[in-house]
């Protein structure tokens, strides 16, 4: 058993540093104002419903468009997409080792945007969409031409197969109705993927069709966005009335939308986890720095047991959830990830937590400063807060782990171990 990253993949980290120093990093300093104290005004359109402001998404599409000159935005994308066919190991490897640097342009998690891309829906495009579907991966990737995500509703959200949005057909044709909220990057997008129960009853898996709905619509509606605990927020509350559709909306098969779903959440879920441990590992580095630095009463906070022993037990767990979630992005490339939907729920609810609890230490430890904004760890603990919830709440991934431990739904009880 070799637990070192391979040569490729510790190359490839370097290889992006050398990238941040000489492109972002310049670019960043011209543009301090959305990374400062100020970065949660200056990233928002309070007017405008609170959506981002056109100057930050132009910021962010300038790191996006050198990182794609430079051959990194599509690094984890199948190479007919442009990309490089990163293994889950490496993207994993990337996200963490990039939240690791902290708050910066070239990761920046509230936007979710990086130099190396999160595209989750791009893969099932590629796999799964019609030559007119595809049309979305390369604007989903330059920005151009955006494809929203639409699960989520006001009376349902982990409990997916009881959606209350329905498709009938109606002749050659299927007539939508119903709500979504949290309504992804809706109000950028030139297409929005909604999910919306065709046939079966509620709580049956099958029976629920995804449909790419063009924003414009008639009867596709954005109301309003949600203004989050995180702004500047980019969210909506969306209304489907009588939305009409012919059956080549229809993206993979009628009925089989949960799959789709669950393909899109379980490549985000692995990534979120990488991606919170390395925003944990910098809460830790920079709390142990500061207490080395800090006197109080005559001698460094470091020498305190007080201050010693609530980071010593944030960084056991950092260690053990950074390297279980590398194995198990090691697994992803050897077996269908459902196969393994156990570990990766392990991986996604204690990464999170854990970033959270390490952005909360991080506070206390840096005093009445570590509350302040000139300091990112509240920007980190709000981003990541929301991580608990997203992409299946923490109790649902628990609610998955249980299934394999106890042998629920015919999922095959663990021995111990996957391999």
């Amino acid at each position: 058993m070799d637990f070192h990253l391979p040569a490729e993949i510790t190359a490839k980290l370097a290889e992006l540093d050398a990238f941040i120093d000489a492109e972002i990093k310049p670019l960043e300093r011209d543009n301090m104002q959305y990374f400062d104290h100020r970065r949660e005004h200056a990233r928002t359109d309070w007017d405008n419903d609170g959506r981002p402001r056109d100057s930050w998404r132009a910021l962010i599409t300038e790191m996006e468009r050198r990182a794609d000159r430079a051959g990194h935005l599509r690094y984890g994308l199948p190479v007919s997409c442009g990309g490089s066919a990163g293994s889950n190991l490496a993207v994993a490897a990337i996200r963490e080792h990039l939240a690791a640097k902290g708050l910066g342009l070239h990761n920046d998690l509230q936007d979710e945007s990086s130099i190396v891309g999160n595209f989750p829906i791009v893969p099932v495009l590629e796999a799964y969409g019609t030559p007119e579907q595809k049309k979305y991966i390369e604007g989903i990737i330059t920005g151009d031409m955006h494809l929203a995500f639409a699960l989520t509703e006001p009376g349902h959200g982990s409990d997916a197969t009881w959606l209350d949005t329905t498709a009938r057909r109606d002749g050659d044709h299927w007539v939508i109705n119903g709500m979504k909220r949290w309504n992804s990057q809706v109000g950028r997008a030139h297409g929005n993927l909604v999910f919306a129960r065709t046939s079966g009853k509620p709580g049956d898996a099958n029976g629920i069709t995804a449909f790419i709905v063009p924003t414009a619509a008639p009867g596709h509606n954005i109301l309003y966005n949600h203004w989050t605990f995180n702004m500047p927020s980019d969210h909506a509350e969306v209304e489907l009335k009588d939305v009409r559709l012919p059956d080549g909306a229809i993206l993979y098969k009628e009925g089989q939308g949960l799959m789709v779903a669950q393909r899109f959440v379980h490549e985000n879920r692995i990534r979120q986890a990488a991606a919170s441990a390395g925003a944990a590992r910098y809460c830790i580095t920079e709390a142990a720095k500061y207490a080395r630095s800090r006197i109080a009463f005559g001698e460094p906070l470091s020498k305190m047991q007080a201050i010693q022993f609530p980071l010593v037990e944030l960084y056991a767990e950092c260690e053990m959830v950074r390297n279980f979630i590398f194995k198990t992005a090691w697994q992803m490339d050897r077996q269908d990830a459902l196969e393994i939907s156990d570990m990766v729920s392990i991986c996604n609810f204690r990464a999170n937590r854990l970033c959270c609890e390490a952005a909360d230490r991080a506070m206390q430890t840096h005093g009445g400063m570590g509350y302040s904004r000139a300091l990112p760890f509240e920007h980190i603990y709000r981003h990541h807060r929301r991580y608990r919830i997203t992409e299946g709440s923490e109790e649902v991934q628990m609610r998955r782990v249980a299934q394999y431990l106890f042998g629920f739904g015919g999922k095959k009880a663990p021995s111990g171990t996957h391999a």
